[in-house]
């Protein structure tokens, strides 16, 4: 090595366009006859009078002298070894000793790493990537890494540096992976990439793989330690690994963070430790108003979500996103949860209590397109590097996004790894899948001439189809005992099947066309109902195709689409028990269930990303007794096994009879796993009442009435079967037994054999006999 540095490469630092700082700056030896006698040191200091170089162990100090620029500096030091020396630097009346970043090689990021990362197989990419606080030898700091394959040069920028790209100038590795260990920097640095293209544009960069951002409007990423919360939950994760999620009852409530409920903005909001903080995020169109933290959120929410019964909890994406309006789907921050409500401390801390509560945590995911702010993914380097450059690939019009080149390994990498993310450090339980039939086909929403065909001229987009296969492949691989579901609207088949038969390998499918089929089945006059039997029926006919998941979701009460009390027909008593029959025939019906927030209490007005839930109507009874109602059909749902234990076999569920439409009454049988118990559901959709209504059951003996909709109790007529009925020797719908009914109006009711009481009278028979 030369003690001299050719001019030429001075200006490369100084107009920041080296792509290797390490070359130029840092410590260098200069061997003499094989052996290592001096150091040449470099340091590029903008803003620098002067800087000389400090050797703590030996306490000398070397002064640095400018070299083809006031502030290019470089000294030579007589030594054989050189390690941990620092730099004095004296900016006018300030005068500071540093850590020399050039100093420090990072061994954080390896060889191999590169290679699974190009591969698309770096399963724990953000461990690699990002900002991470490290000790390299014997001094702590922060690793940098950034993957921007196009770009010219990377900086790092922060306060630490007065946001100027010119000192931390990142070096290429192996793949377009630029990398920087800044000594004694600490976690809550907040930071940004600063990345210029080979055309001289600079663009300002938020972390892909930051863990914590600023607060909305900002944009800034936050050095953030991910591993120091102890967690709680030891026998719920264990549990989880053993048990079947499909054989257990999986109610969720499906909810959004910003909008289920403010504080006020002059409530201070509790911190770990004890202290209070003045004021959190204020609502720009609520005055007056605060978002809950994830915290406070623990304390009010779960506790909520438990008396209702509900075993999941469904939170709208936590990722950072930068408009509220949104509700989370246009993601800037994959790996960061929102900073609206707290730090990724305290996410853990809410999962954790809902483990310590029994309540599971779902969380949406949207890895099928991303806004296009400035500061996020979009022509991240310069290039379109995680989207398609081709428009009819790589925008969806409609929303105004981009949508991810999954045929690129480095971006299917990032997503892969971000899934097993949420799992890893967050420990969630699952995960729904935002808009899959968007990123199944090539032509979504989108007019002729502008979308491109794949490979053989289809409509399917099989990079992703083979992307999502991955990611559920990877995920039971890693996570037994989760669930994965799809938001998939169309036939593509076997969405909800293992991928080693060829399915997607989701466990879990959204049922949309039965959400549209009762939609419009109990918005018409009870009248016409008998028109149109089929809506209540035709779902049975597909049911075991998939593992269906029946969600009434937060699409079908927003934009102009009324909520759901606000859709039924008839007087306010008719509404509130169409209510309550569609909500008993969901539960009653094969699959799992979602409900949106504000559906238990029966809120009139459309959901509001802006405001609260009307709150206020529980003062009505009415609502508190549709809310009580709620509870106790998810309480008959998890305690009776013969409703979900056997739900995409159809083996579970057997008609008695479907065809009575005069009536427009439906009458089933619900099995549990090996048919050891069931239930008989029979359900009237209109206003009249029936007396003597007979339906055919399997087994002579008594029937309990578990469970009546039209209860008094929950603001119905109070009609029923007084506790429950015995089967008469009568055969009917095919069955050697039947029961002779009552049926309430629009009502569902539940009966199920009483094996004790039936087995008393068995032998008081047998011993009058």
């Amino acid at each position: 090595m030369s003690i001299t540095i050719a001019p030429d490469q001075v200006d490369r630092i100084v107009w920041n366009q080296h792509d290797d700082p390490f070359q130029v700056l840092g410590a260098h030896p200069i061997e003499e006859n094989g052996k290592v006698k001096r150091w040449v040191v470099r340091a590029y200091l903008p803003n620098a009078d002067t800087a000389s170089v400090i050797l703590p162990e030996q306490r000398q100090e070397f002064p640095m002298e400018s070299v083809h620029n006031p502030h290019f500096f470089q000294c030579t030091i007589d030594i054989e070894e050189l390690a941990n020396y620092q730099l004095r630097v004296k900016e006018g009346d300030r005068d500071r000793v540093i850590y020399d970043p050039y100093a420090f090689r990072s061994p954080k990021l390896t060889d191999f790493d590169i290679h699974l990362f190009s591969e698309g197989n770096h399963h724990r990419i953000y461990e690699k990537l990002g900002a991470h606080p490290l000790e390299v030898n014997g001094v702590q700091g922060v690793y940098f890494a950034v993957w921007a394959p196009n770009a010219r040069n990377v900086s790092i920028l922060g306060n630490f540096n007065h946001w100027d790209g010119r000192k931390h100038q990142m070096a290429k590795r192996g793949n377009g992976v630029w990398e920087l260990f800044i000594p004694d920097l600490n976690v809550g640095e907040h930071y940004k990439y600063e990345i210029k293209n080979y055309e001289g544009h600079i663009y300002e960069k938020s972390d892909p793989y930051g863990f914590q951002q600023e607060v909305r409007p900002k944009t800034a990423s936050i050095v953030t330690e991910l591993d120091s919360y102890t967690w709680n939950d030891s026998e719920w994760m264990e549990h989880r690994r053993h048990t079947d999620p499909l054989t257990q009852p999986i109610s969720v409530y499906e909810c959004h963070l910003g909008s289920w409920l403010h504080a006020s903005a002059s409530e201070p909001a509790q911190l770990p430790n004890g202290e209070t903080e003045p004021m959190v995020v204020v609502s720009e169109l609520k005055p007056g108003a605060r978002f809950l933290t994830y915290r406070e959120l623990a304390h009010k929410l779960i506790p909520y979500v438990k008396d209702l019964g509900f075993t999941h909890v469904e939170l709208l994406p936590v990722a950072e996103h930068p408009f509220d309006g949104s509700w989370g789907y246009q993601v800037t921050g994959y790996y960061a949860p929102t900073s609206r409500y707290g730090t990724p401390e305290d996410f853990m801390y809410f999962v954790d209590q809902c483990h310590q509560n029994g309540i599971g945590v779902l969380v949406d995911w949207v890895p099928g397109h991303f806004p296009k702010d400035g500061h996020g993914l979009a022509f991240f380097d310069g290039t379109h590097l995680y989207e398609h450059a081709d428009p009819r690939k790589g925008e969806h019009k409609e929303w105004g996004t981009l949508v991810f080149n999954y045929n690129r390994n480095e971006v299917r990498n990032f997503l892969v790894a971000n899934a097993l993310f949420w799992f890893d450090k967050y420990h969630i339980d699952g995960m729904r899948v935002d808009a899959v039939a968007s990123m199944l086909y090539l032509d979504y929403f989108r007019k002729e001439g502008e979308w491109v065909t794949n490979q053989y001229g289809g409509r399917e987009n099989l990079e992703a189809a083979d992307f999502l296969r991955q990611v559920n492949n990877l995920l039971f691989s890693y996570y037994p005992g989760v669930l994965s579901i799809a938001e998939e609207s169309t036939s593509w088949p076997m969405v909800s099947w293992p991928t080693y038969v060829g399915g997607l390998g989701f466990n879990l499918k959204w049922n949309m066309g039965w959400m549209h089929d009762m939609l419009d089945y109990f918005s018409m006059d009870p009248w016409f109902r008998q028109f149109h039997q089929n809506n209540v029926t035709f779902s049975i006919w597909y049911h075991h195709s998939e593992n269906f998941m029946l969600a009434l979701s937060h699409d079908e009460v927003v934009h102009g689409k009324s909520n759901i009390i606000g859709k039924m027909p008839g007087d306010r008593w008719q509404k509130f028990a169409n209510v309550r029959c569609l909500f008993s025939y969901m539960f009653a019906h094969p699959g799992k269930k979602t409900l949106f927030m504000s559906m238990e209490f029966a809120q009139w007005s459309e959901w509001n990303v802006w405001g609260d839930l009307e709150w206020h109507l529980l003062q009505y009874e009415p609502h508190q007794q549709l809310k009580q109602f709620m509870s106790d059909l998810n309480r008959l749902y998890c305690s009776t096994p013969a409703l979900y234990s056997q739900d995409f076999g159809e083996e579970g569920f057997e008609w008695i009879d479907c065809s009575d439409n005069r009536h427009s009454v439906v009458s089933f049988i619900r099995w549990s796993k090996d048919r050891e118990d069931f239930v008989v559901v029979v359900c009237n959709f209109t206003p009249q009442p029936h007396s003597h209504y007979r339906v055919g059951v399997p087994v002579h003996g008594f029937y309990n009435e578990i469970f009546n909709s039209d209860s008094r109790d929950y603001g119905g007529s109070n009609m029923g079967n007084l506790g429950g009925k015995w089967a008469d020797e009568w055969w009917f719908h095919g069955r050697p037994y039947s029961l002779d009914l009552c049926l309430p109006p629009l009502s569902v009711s539940v009966f199920q054999l009483d094996k004790e009481k039936t087995e008393e009278a068995r032998k008081a028979w047998m011993n009058q006999s």
